[in-house]
């Protein structure tokens, strides 16, 4: 980052006097970040690593806030058209970019539907080139939701904008626009957010935080800026890469001072560090033009191998240099040699892994304390093993995906969700034509302001039924907004048959849907394993997780049970994968960290775990059946047995006999065909091997629901908790041989345990085995 030495006196004269006054506010968890933050250095990164210019004034700090009534609209409505009046008095400061409610604020009020946020900061622009002799352009991140901005007293033309995930700007100087270039200038900021009361885009804020809904985010949680810009500037790039023809396609904007397009001569560099490797001139036509750079040795990015090359961009008949980089990638779904369709990066099958990533942070809410703090998560995900993260209805900072693409983390990128929910089984929602336009208007831009980021492989509309509306359609036209990208189609829950992938949610899973002529099989959520860890959780009592533990070494092991069952999965044509989830959120304690970023596992052995996905998937050996499709006969008794029930040479011809699955519902994914109304029943099964030879890496496949016991020839092979929705492998304790198999030929028995009411079954167990010449566990 460059500044003039005027510029920077300017800004620490006015932040100095206030800084002793601010301190983060409450008594909630703190990440280990938050002791960095001050009002002297609040996120100093230059926020658009995409489109760099070296000249620039952060704004983040001290401003002055008031919170008001809002006086007149009703809250789904925009900005009101009449200029309101800004206050005279005002509450405190606020540290900026951190929304109002946070602790990092300084403030931790909440801003309700029927008020306005207003904030209020002074700043000089620099008297020194090239600040004197260009636009001076004001930038925000993201504010959310609606704002306004004024300039000394007068409302800035441009500077109305409702969004709360896109990034925006205005120019200061121009003709209604009373911009002091020789003096302070007093810049004001006036912020409407109905959170869940209207229509709007709102992830997963409301008004009152419970279960899975958090703390709501008003006002401004992105970076602000100025810089200077040519008079006749580079106005936007867009970029794509093209694998297949190793080149690289940049789209060059200029921006004009006439009504009328005019001719700009541009000039597009590839480096690679700093050598030259590829350069294209052009003359826009209509604004623009499309530079084809062809590299003649490229290199690819892809999670192992994130290579960018740097890119500069000259206006040649203005001042103006913008610099950027690439990475050169391809992603897309595709048949493979035995018709089963899976997804591939840069031309290779590649399986998809990561985990749900919703951005939250006990400190900052929707922003971290630094930028250290944003690239941590990324860093620990990569850590862990994983490949992808999917960000769960939220946009982040450009910074977050910058340190994607340098990291190497593909993202799938969710739309932040709002309006009215539907069911799983419900037809699509109506939208009011206002909340559609809006839709689509943040989705779009949503989409141009990411779309040169590499990390980015796929779109997601919706998730579950959240605001879900002309599905299809929405797909569709997201589709051809960026035809260079995968589009889910929706993420979990009402499915209507379109878009790139079929995507599943169980909890906690693992399980897929069956493979598709069009459209790739991935499980869009599972898992959720929960554990509360003393001293880092959002509340002392009252947390909650899809399944809940009570000690690391439990949850390890579950965890090692869920990705133990993926590779044979895998196997049949899974593409994808998504853990939920990243960290705790509020309440939430499903993270893989806590919410105040501390591992609730072994490193080494998660990262152990999880690689064993990215193999040649395996070839399972079914040795005995499961009542999935042919029903299985089990002996079985509801009342306690005789000590020993469990060993071989135990009498079963008293107990009752029956077809699995056991249970007294029938819910989806279930078999149930005799019925188990008790807290308890044993049942036993004994089948033959024709041969052991060479049998290892056995699992059950087994449906079950709470405590389970599983014995091979007396010896307990499982024990299970919770449960499950349809069949999946678990994984059989190492036993020896001697105690698995006696014999070729002779009779083995599998011996189960239950207890717990509502248990609907399906208790037939069946061994299975990898085949050998694979040499990775399963």
């Amino acid at each position: 980052m460059v500044r003039t030495l005027v510029g920077w006196l300017c800004l620490m004269a006015l932040v100095s006097p206030l800084a002793a006054e601010w301190k983060p506010v409450g008594s909630r968890l703190m990440t280990r970040w938050a002791k960095d933050v001050s009002p002297e250095k609040v996120l100093p990164e230059y926020p658009r690593p995409q489109f760099r210019r070296d000249a620039w004034q952060n704004l983040n700090g001290l401003w002055d806030y008031a919170i008001t009534d809002r006086k007149t609209g009703a809250p789904e409505r925009a900005p009101e058209n009449l200029q309101p009046s800004i206050p005279e008095k005002w509450d405190g400061q606020i540290l900026v970019p951190f929304a109002v409610e946070s602790a990092l604020s300084g403030v931790g009020k909440t801003v309700g539907p029927e008020q306005v946020l207003w904030y209020r900061r002074k700043f000089t622009v620099p008297e020194t080139e090239p600040w004197k002799s260009q636009h001076i352009e004001l930038h925000f991140g993201a504010v959310d939701w609606a704002c306004r901005v004024f300039l000394n007293g007068k409302e800035v033309t441009w500077g109305q904008h409702t969004g709360g995930y896109d990034p925006f700007s205005m120019y200061l100087d121009m003709p209604t626009v009373d911009l002091k270039r020789d003096g302070e200038n007093e810049l004001v900021v006036r912020v409407s957010d109905p959170t869940d009361h209207s229509f709007q885009p709102r992830g997963k804020q409301v008004e009152k935080p419970n279960g899975i809904w958090y703390t709501s985010v008003t006002g401004i949680w992105q970076t602000v800026w100025i810089e200077p810009v040519p008079f006749s500037p580079i106005a936007r790039l867009k970029i794509t890469p093209d694998v297949d023809h190793k080149s690289v396609q940049v789209e060059v904007s200029a921006g004009l001072e006439t009504k009328e397009p005019t001719k700009a001569n541009v000039r597009v560099e590839v480096l690679d560090g700093d050598k030259s490797v590829a350069i294209a001139e052009g003359v826009t036509k209509n604004g623009s033009v499309l530079l084809d750079l062809v590299l003649a040795e490229p290199k690819l990015w892809s999670p192992d191998s994130p290579f960018l090359y740097n890119l500069k961009v000259t206006r040649l008949d203005s001042p103006d240099v913008v610099h950027s980089y690439v990475g050169l990638r391809k992603i897309e779904q595709f048949e493979d040699e035995n018709g089963v369709r899976r997804l591939q990066l840069n031309n290779e099958t590649l399986f998809q892994f990561g985990p749900l990533d919703q951005g939250w942070w006990p400190d900052g809410l929707y922003t971290a304390p630094t930028d250290a703090a944003l690239k941590f998560d990324i860093e620990m995900t990569k850590r862990l093993g994983f490949n992808m993260a999917r960000k769960h209805v939220k946009v982040e900072p450009d910074r977050w995906y910058y340190w994607c693409d340098k990291l190497g983390l593909m993202v799938w990128q969710d739309m932040p969700s709002g309006d009215q929910y539907i069911g799983p089984n419900d037809p699509d929602s109506t939208r009011s034509v206002a909340s559609e336009a809006n839709y689509r208007k943040e989705w779009q831009a949503i989409i141009n302001s990411r779309y040169n980021h590499p990390s980015i492989v796929c779109w997601v509309p919706f998730n579950e039924g959240w605001g879900q509306f002309k599905t299809n359609e929405i797909i569709d036209w997201t589709r051809e907004l960026d035809p260079t990208r995968l589009v889910d189609g929706p993420s979990g829950w009402a499915d209507r048959g379109e878009g790139d992938m079929h995507d599943m949610h169980m909890y906690p899973g693992p399980g897929m849907f069956p493979v598709e002529e069009s459209r790739a099989s991935v499980l869009g959520e599972f898992g959720g394993l929960g554990l509360p860890v003393e001293g880092h959780t959002w509340l002392d009592k009252g947390n909650w997780g899809y399944r809940s533990f009570e000690s690391k070494a439990a949850l390890a092991d579950a965890y090692d049970q869920l990705i133990f069952q993926m590779p044979a999965l895998i196997g049949q044509g899974l593409s994808a994968a998504v853990y939920t989830q990243t960290t705790d959120v509020e309440i939430e304690v499903n993270g893989l960290l806590t919410y105040d970023r501390e591992l609730k596992f072994d490193e080494a052995r998660m990262r152990a775990t999880n690689l064993k996905v990215y193999g040649p998937p395996p070839k399972i050996n079914t040795l005995v059946p499961t009542s999935e499709e042919t029903p299985q006969e089990w002996h079985y008794s509801t009342e306690k047995p005789a000590d020993g029930w469990e060993g071989v040479a135990f009498d079963d011809s008293t107990w009752k006999t029956g077809p699995a699955g056991f249970g007294n519902l029938n819910p989806p994914g279930s078999h149930v065909r005799t019925t188990w109304n008790t807290p308890d029943i044993w049942a036993r099964r004994m089948f033959e091997i024709k041969s052991v030879d060479e049998i290892q890496n056995l699992g059950l496949r087994m449906h079950y629901d709470e405590d389970t016991e599983v014995y091979l020839n007396g010896v307990k092979i499982a024990e299970l908790h919770g449960f499950t929705i349809s069949y999946g492998i678990v994984r059989a304790a190492t036993v020896g041989r001697n105690h698995v198999f006696v014999q070729t030929g002779t009779y083995n028995e599998v011996v189960v345990l239950v207890s717990g009411v509502h248990v609907w079954g399906g208790y037939s167990v069946s061994w299975r085995q990898k085949d050998l010449r694979t040499p990775r566990l399963l």
